[in-house]
Formats: C-alpha cells, sequence, structure tokens
C-alpha cells in the first residue's frame, strides 16, 4: 500500500509538472493574456515541482508516520540532526567555494567528503537511535507494556531516514524551487530541453528515496553485523552523488537522470528484500516457539 501511494504521487505530480512547464514556452502576442496565464501556470508548475520533491515523503508520513507520535518525533529529530550536520558541512567547505576549476574531479572530492562526513554522522545518528530504543523498553517495562516489536524498529529506522531524505530535500532543493512561483520557468545551457526546476525536483526525489531506504538498511546491517549490508549503503550514497556530475556536461540531464532513479529504485528494492526477509525470519521464529 506504501508504494502504491508514492508510485502514484510521483507520477501524478510528474505530469502536472511537465504539462505546466511546456505551456511555460508557448509565448503570447498579448501582455495581459500573458501575464495572467503566464502567473497561473507558474504557481502550478512550483506547485508540481514540490510535490516531485516531496508528493511521495508526505504519502509515506501521512500513511505510515502520522500514526505512531513516537515515529513523529523520531522524524522530527532526525531532519533537525541531518540538517545540522549539513550546515556543518556546508561552512567547513564554505572557503573552498565556489569551485573554480571546471575539472570534475574538483567536484568529485567534494562529493567524495561530503559523502564520507555523512556516513560518519549515520553511525553517530545510530548511537543515539540505540539509546533511544533502550529508553522506549526502560518506559514499557515501568508501564507494564511489550517491549518494540521488530516491525517498531524498522519503522522508527524509516522515520529516521525519511528525516535524513527530507533535510537533504530542504536543504539542496526547496531553496532552488522558490523562484519557480515566479513569473517564467529556468533553463540552463547544459541541459536546455528540461527546466532546471525540474531537474532539482527530480534529483530531490531520487535522493529523498535513497536516504529514507538507505537508514532501514544500514540499521538492519549494524543489529545483524552484515558488512554487505553496511558497506551498500555509503557505495549507493557515492555512486548516486556521483551520477549528480553528469548534468554538468551537455545534455547529461538525459543521462543523469534516469540513472539517478535507477539508483533510487534499486535501493528501494533492496530495502524491500531485507525487510520481507527479515519479517519472514522472524514470524517463522515466533511458530516454531
Amino acid at each position: 500500500m506504501i508504494m502504491i501511494f508514492i508510485f502514484i504521487s510521483y507520477y501524478t505530480n510528474f505530469l502536472i509538472s511537465l504539462f505546466a512547464s511546456s505551456l511555460h514556452r508557448r509565448r503570447r502576442q498579448r501582455k495581459g493574456e500573458r501575464s495572467q496565464i503566464g502567473d497561473t501556470m507558474t504557481v502550478a508548475a512550483g506547485v508540481g515541482y514540490v510535490l516531485i520533491a516531496l508528493g511521495p515523503a508526505l504519502s509515506l508520513f501521512a500513511s505510515v508516520i502520522a500514526k505512531k507520535p513516537f515515529l513523529i518525533l523520531t522524524l522530527l529529530s532526525s531532519t533537525l540532526f541531518w540538517l545540522i550536520s549539513l550546515i556543518i558541512l556546508a561552512g567547513a567547505w564554505r572557503a573552498f567555494l565556489p569551485v573554480k576549476s571546471t575539472e570534475l574531479w574538483s567536484y568529485s572530492l567534494l562529493i567524495l567528503t561530503s559523502v564520507g562526513f555523512q556516513e560518519g554522522i549515520r553511525i553517530g545518528f545510530w548511537r543515539l537511535f540505540k539509546k533511544m530504543e533502550d529508553m522506549l523498553n526502560a518506559f514499557a517495562d515501568r508501564v507494564s507494556k511489550p517491549r518494540l516489536f521488530l516491525t517498531d524498529k524498522m519503522l522508527l529506522a524509516l522515520a529516521g531516514g525519511l528525516g535524513h531524505g527530507l533535510a537533504h530535500a530542504v536543504f539542496f532543493c526547496l531553496s532552488l524551487l522558490t523562484p519557480a512561483f515566479g513569473p517564467a520557468t529556468f533553463y540552463v545551457d547544459k541541459c536546455s530541453n528540461i527546466p532546471f526546476f525540474l531537474i532539482s525536483a527530480i534529483i530531490a526525489l531520487g535522493f529523498v528515496i535513497i536516504h529514507t531506504f538507505s537508514m532501514v538498511i544500514a540499521f538492519n546491517g549494524y543489529i545483524e553485523g552484515k558488512r554487505k549490508d553496511q558497506i551498500f549503503v555509503p557505495f549507493a550514497h557515492l555512486i548516486a552523488a556521483l551520477i549528480t556530475l553528469i548534468n554538468l556536461v551537455p545534455g547529461g540531464c538525459n543521462i543523469g537522470l534516469p540513472l539517478l532513479c535507477i539508483m533510487a529504485g534499486t535501493t528501494l528494492y533492496y530495502s524491500w528484500q531485507l525487510v520481507w526477509r527479515r519479517l519472514t525470519e522472524h514470524q517463522t521464529t515466533r511458530s516454531s516457539d
């Protein structure tokens, strides 16, 4: 059901945004008609871009997170935690920006250090997660309630990952989408066939999915001590980040955006397989007991 919400939201918002963007290209001869229709379409396009970037996250929040207060608290804490870490990272790189070199290796170095910093922060977030889990179990013992189930732990990891994805979207995308509500759309020379705001929205969507479900994979890897899961998460994060460099090549967005979506789909599928396996094993263990 969650996946149905995500895909319906994504494709609906994507079509809305494409429709609105196509109308931007039309030139009106009469100034009054151009102004009236242009204002309406830019608002529609802006809303479409925002919903492309955050629509699936909002669907996930409404269908899963909002039903349990401790998941809402985890989501808010995670979003604040990752926003602060990104601000610290941006402050550290402020002395070296803007990058004057046009070589891709300079941007690759920036991405490599940024991904490494975030993956190190993820381990710290995991430790905070374990402390919160212990606190919730202790509270359950005091009020004579059952401890956290496996599904509760997975939902906590999901909420934490969604907070990471939302922080990334707010930090890197929403600030760029603000001009989308203005009087016109915007194109860049390197990708003149797709609006810049639509590119930003799709990139934000890809990283929201990657960060959300990577947290589930990473936490499971830490719990079970599985090196495969622990390696997959930073590897997927790094590959997805490096894929965005393709957009710097003329016409690269036609290749980079599909590759990023494929990487997001791979992460989602990997997480689904992992969750299905854990739940099946847990159910088998309970049946045998």
